[in-house]
Parts: C-alpha cells; structure tokens; sequence
C-alpha cells in the first residue's frame, strides 16, 4: 500500500495526468495480489484502499511541477513489476530514489531553454529577425522572474502576474532602446513558456477520460494562469500606451 501511495504522489506531483496515476497504482496493486485495489486521485490528494473492507489511505498533495522524467521513471518501475521483474522492497527503494531527485535539468538550462523557445516562438508568429534577440532576452528574463517570485511568494498566480508584468516592461523597453520593432511579437513570443500547456493537455485528457472533477480543476487552474499572464501584460501596454 505504502509503494502505490508513493508511486502515485511522485507521478502526480510530477504533472502526470489522475487516469494514469490511478492505473500505475493499481497496476501495482494488482501485480502484488490486491486484485481488489482501488484509486481515486484529484490534482490535491489521493485516496487508495486494497479492498473493500479495508480502511481507505490519503496523500495529500501540496506542491505540483513539471517533470516528466520522473513520471517516465514511475511508469518503468510499474512495467517491471508487472513482468514480476521487481520485489516489494526494490520497487519502494528505487521509488524513494525518484521521490528523492531534483528537477533533471538545472534552472540556467530551463532560462537557456526558455529563452530560445522564446525567440524561435516570435520568428514563427510572423515576428523579425531583430526581434529575435529582444525576445530572447525578455524570454529568459521573464522565465527567471517566474522561478524567482515562485520561491518568494509561493503562490502561483501572483508569481506569473508579476512575472508577466516585468516581462511586458522589458519588451517596451527593447523597443524605445530601438533595439527591437514589434513590441506586441516580442510580448507574444516571451509569454509563450509561461503559458500552462501541459495543464490544458491533461485536463482535456481527463475530461475525456470521464474524471471531471480533476479535468474541470486542471481546466481552472489553467484558465487562472492564463488570467494571470494576460492581465500583467495588459497592465504594462495600458499604462505606457
């Protein structure tokens, strides 16, 4: 039971979709005799029983992320106990290892990453070439602030609000420096690795999946942040417009 739990919080806190976390925790369950098992998971908590007679167990879950590699790694671990390749015991010790691993990729590669999405994302929405740089450096400017306010305040929304504000007056000002042209494909181009894409993927998922309560959660939360950028950026372009 502890092993699913676990096996569920990681995938979950990880941005893994609710059906998928369900069945990686019952897929497990099963592979260990508890052919009974059953596992409701929402985007804040999970609840798992072996069988019907037994008392249910909560997780809750408090803090959510992107990382993809760790659900990868989960869903390895639940094939190969699955194929009986893994005991009860190197399953928990190597789920404890994942639970236990930072982020893959260090925080001045996600700003690199972030900020040549960013320049590529103005290219592609009809921007030029001179924006290109601007958009680049507000991209990674922006992407640091997120990461910076996200520390500082540990609220979400009010994070990508500030973010967004600060990176909607760096894109004006490349443009008065003359150093970029098209303030809005600069603006356009920067908020695009702030945008929540992997939630509005799974809460379409897992409303078409027939998990409404975390597709409809997912789907608010997405639309929340989406606000939140938005609204930052309309602030800027109202005040010095």
């Amino acid at each position: 039971m502890k092993v699913c739990l676990l096996a569920g919080k990681i995938m979950l806190q990880s941005g893994a979709e609710t059906y998928r976390v369900e069945d990686t925790m019952v897929r497990i369950a099963r592979a260990f005799g508890m052919e009974d098992a059953q596992a409701y998971a929402t985007p804040t908590a999970i609840m798992f029983a072996v069988d019907m007679t037994t008392p249910s167990n909560f997780v809750r879950i408090d803090q959510r992320a992107t990382d993809l590699h760790k659900v990868t790694k989960v869903n390895g671990i639940s094939r190969y106990i699955s194929a009986g390749e893994l005991t009860l015991s190197e399953a928990r010790e190597q789920l404890l290892q994942i639970n236990q691993e930072s982020i893959v990729f260090p925080v001045w590669l996600q700003i690199l990453a972030a900020a040549l999405a960013s320049g590529c994302f103005t290219i592609m929405f009809q921007g030029t070439w001179r924006d290109f740089i601007p958009a680049l450096i507000v991209g990674g400017a922006g992407y640091y602030l997120m990461i910076y306010f996200h520390k500082m305040l540990k609220i979400r929304f009010f994070a990508e609000f500030l973010a967004s504000v600060l990176l909607a007056l760096f894109a004006y000002l490349m443009v008065v420096l003359s150093l970029g042209v098209d303030i809005d494909k600069i603006i356009i181009g920067s908020v695009m690795p702030l945008v929540p894409g992997l939630l509005i993927t799974n809460a379409v998922r897992d409303l078409m999946a027939g998990h409404l309560v975390s597709g409809l959660t997912k789907g608010v939360e997405a639309i929340l942040t989406a606000f939140a950028i938005g609204a930052g950026v309309a602030i800027v372009l109202l005040v010095v417009f």
